[in-house]
């Protein structure tokens, strides 16, 4: 037997072993941690897999088939105009109420289509992080302070570290612009007003599907919130009237869908999730009987589908048995960190923002922990460090950016966004005090 090509099986099988044979089952934090990663990935499939990840994977494949090549990188590719390209990716998250998972098929799709790096990663960062409902959540349950500066900051954020990208990676951009300059002008099937309309209809979906609750009792957020579903089936029927009119699509695929979706909702009204999932089943229905574009819709969609979801689920687990649920511990011991982030100093506000990158956060859930990590003596700089990094991060979201990206690219990202966040929070913490 020729050794030399066998013994990295053998150590693989060796290491496996080893660890098996020494799994600390029976110790009640490690037992405790392996119960905490089954139940965050049982809250994430199912808050945020069918009600932010599905509407995201379409959007993406329509992003992918519908908008031409020529179009993204007019407006966000190398050769775009910086002031327009950073313009429209940082505030892109003031739309756009979605997480730093939810956000990757979207920044997949632009960057596939042409975007230069430096706007794709500025709307990589904006979209979890610049979440108006988020940074009026801030503002009242955290104050006024540090409301203001996440808002700013994030903006900020996002065109810097955009830039930044762009900088460091200007040769592989140089070539990319060039390439981009012989592109032929894609024709157009539709104008512009149908196309916008029929991703309007998909983004309400996935904002209104996904609106979190308030405590007003009045007011629009209230209004919002208590309306969601019916916003969201709204929003879904004129997704459906823009593919019978402009995509060719059988006016009775889509009555039909509805008609189901709709006797679901009457027949459960506690519960959304089922005619939601009926409706997301119908759509896929629909997309893969079709015609040619529809199809073409549907494949990219699964696609972007099956790249994702598995690093998605992987990155879960880990941050659930390590970091626990909001509420819960894992492996490491949440006074541990609440410990560590007390004043001011450098240490503080690194291991905050490195926690807050590398933890995941649900939409509007940072705030309750974080109102938690503040009375038990958090500084205000590391509490905006944290801010800072851990929306738009995420050991899920890291993995899935290497898969985008490469390695390199997303170790620079992740630094950027770290360091920033870190002098950041070094920076508000000797203002306010």
């Amino acid at each position: 037997m020729d050794w030399s090509k066998e013994w990295k099986p053998l150590a693989w099988i060796a290491a496996a072993f080893l660890v098996c044979l020494y799994l600390p089952v029976g110790w009640a934090r490690f037992d405790n941690a392996v119960m905490e990663s089954l139940h965050l990935v049982k809250w994430y499939a199912r808050e945020h897999v069918l009600l932010c990840l599905v509407p995201a994977f379409f959007i993406a494949g329509a992003i992918a088939v519908f908008i031409s090549q020529a179009s993204v990188m007019r407006y966000l590719g190398a050769n775009a105009p910086k002031v327009l390209a950073y313009g429209v990716a940082s505030v892109s998250g003031t739309i756009l109420a979605v997480c730093s998972c939810t956000v990757l098929p979207l920044f997949a799709g632009i960057y596939r289509m042409g975007a230069g790096l430096g706007p794709a990663t500025a709307f990589l960062y904006s979209g979890p992080a610049i979440n108006v409902l988020a940074i009026v959540l801030t503002a009242r349950v955290l104050g006024l302070r540090l409301g203001i500066a996440r808002a700013v900051g994030a903006v900020v954020f996002s065109v810097v570290i955009g830039l930044l990208m762009h900088l460091i990676f200007r040769r592989e951009e140089r070539e990319k612009a060039a390439a981009a300059a012989v592109l032929p002008e894609a024709e157009v099937e539709r104008p512009l007003w149908q196309n916008g309309l029929y991703f309007a209809t998909m983004v309400c979906v996935l904002v209104f599907a996904n609106w979190g609750k308030t405590d007003d009792t009045a007011g629009v957020w209230h209004f919002l919130y208590a309306w969601k579903w019916v916003l969201t089936a709204v929003s879904a029927a004129g997704l459906g009237l823009t593919m019978v009119a402009w995509f060719g699509v059988r006016w009775w695929k889509i009555v039909a869908v509805a008609t189901v979706a709709g006797v679901a909702a009457l027949a459960t009204p506690h519960e959304p999730l089922l005619p939601f999932s009926l409706g997301v089943l119908g759509l896929a229905l629909v997309t893969n009987t079709e015609n040619e574009g529809m199809q073409s819709w549907f494949s990219s969609t699964w696609t972007f589908a099956r790249q994702i979801l598995p690093l998605l689920f992987l990155g879960v687990l880990v941050a659930g048995l390590l970091l626990g649920r909001p509420g819960h511990e894992g492996l490491i011991p949440s006074r541990w960190v609440a410990s560590l982030v007390g004043g001011n100093s450098l240490w503080a506000n690194l291991f905050a923002s490195v926690v807050g990158a590398f933890m995941y956060f649900a939409t509007l859930t940072e705030v309750p922990i974080l109102q938690g990590l503040l009375g038990n003596g958090m500084g205000q700089g590391p509490a905006l460090a944290l801010l800072l990094a851990g929306p738009a991060l995420s050991l899920p979201n890291m993995l899935v950016i290497r898969s985008v990206l490469g390695t390199k690219k997303m170790v620079v990202f992740v630094s950027l966004v770290i360091v920033m966040a870190t002098l950041t929070g070094m920076f508000f913490g000797v203002l306010v005090s």
